[in-house]
């Protein structure tokens, strides 16, 4: 199966054998099994608090091969909250027990929210609905474009109400009531709209990941299918209507990886031209999910969303990381405006 084709360090492509080779035994791994078994969970730390010193494309690599283990969401916001913990707040006392996996931590940003809660006065207020990653969390960083702010997660002070998303994965609506002294300011004003689009480009990112290596499996999936499946004497792969359907399926992916690529690295190097890169990612891979996803489902008939085979949970993790998004046309915009 083709991965995305990244310039890699002896290390990371250590870290991407390893991950491939655990999850040949680990279909479905747990955050127990991420942290211990790999030690996934201080991927984004400095080696000096115990992690293992990665940026976007670290992050990317992993998320493209815990994609079709669906075991990617709530790691992807541990991992960017990490990150920006680590850079703004270097000496944190939490970041050791971060890196271990003792804690958890998820971030709260445009692109890992559907609605974000308001800031004042370094204290926020009001609600986030369906955060990625907050079910579990210990500790929660806001990233908005107003403040930094890093908050525990107490329920005396966070009510929490987990949601089951259609694709399997679990989100979590928090209604704040904090009171002063209950956060922690780590960037403000300009700097932390700096933090907090690099976080949104970041989760971005990690998801376009996420998604190829979805795609990557549905297509293997199917080709598979093709040689098993017979029809009138002949496997169906023989058909040349259908042979055209995967090749249409092989060309999104090959479209909508060659934009991941480039918007990992325009991340990785935070280059000027990283909005541009990432919202031009988000709208190819938004349109590949739909024409693989589809196609596979056709090639295998009704049986391609039952739960008998992968591909149903596939597509619908797939279907959900396009939606999360955001709208197509704000991409649009975004990516005019930056190219203009």
């Amino acid at each position: 199966m083709a991965e995305l084709d990244l310039p890699l360090r002896d290390e990371q492509q250590l870290l991407r054998d390893s991950v491939q080779r655990f999850l040949i035994d680990n279909a479905r791994p747990g955050w127990r099994d991420l942290a211990d078994s790999l030690g996934l969970a201080g991927i984004a730390l400095p080696e000096d608090v115990g992690g293992f010193g990665g940026g976007a494309i670290d992050i990317a690599l992993v998320m493209a091969d815990l994609g079709p283990a669906l075991a990617g969401a709530d790691w992807l916001s541990h991992a960017a909250a990490t990150m920006l913990l680590a850079r703004t707040a270097p000496g944190h006392p939490a970041l050791a027990d971060l890196a271990a996996g003792r804690q958890r931590i998820a971030i709260i940003c445009t692109a890992s929210t559907a609605a974000m809660p308001v800031v004042e006065g370094g204290l926020i207020r009001g609600s986030a609905a369906l955060v990625a990653g907050a079910a579990e969390a210990d500790l929660l960083l806001l990233a908005s474009d107003d403040a930094l702010l890093l908050v525990a997660a107490d329920g005396a002070k966070v009510e929490q109400r987990h949601r089951i998303m259609h694709d399997g994965t679990v989100s979590a609506d928090l209604a704040f009531t904090l009171k002063p002294g209950d956060t922690t300011m780590l960037a403000s004003r300009a700097d932390a709209r700096i933090w907090a689009d690099y976080a949104n480009d970041l989760i971005l990112t990690g998801r376009c990941a996420e998604a190829v290596g979805l795609m990557q499996q549905m297509i293997a999936d199917s080709v598979d299918y093709l040689g098993q499946r017979k029809q009138f004497g002949t496997a169906i792969g023989r058909f040349q209507s259908l042979r055209h359907r995967a090749a249409d399926m092989q060309l999104a992916l090959m479209k909508a990886a060659a934009l991941t690529e480039a918007a990992i690295l325009a991340v990785d190097q935070d280059r000027a031209d990283r909005a541009q890169a990432v919202s031009a990612a988000c709208i190819e891979v938004g349109d590949a999910v739909r024409v693989v996803g589809e196609s596979a489902v056709q090639i295998h008939g009704a049986m391609g969303l039952t739960e008998e085979l992968s591909l149903g949970g596939h597509f619908k993790r797939a279907l959900a990381i396009a939606a999360a998004f955001g709208p197509r046309a704000g991409h649009l915009a975004r990516f005019s405006e930056v190219a203009g």
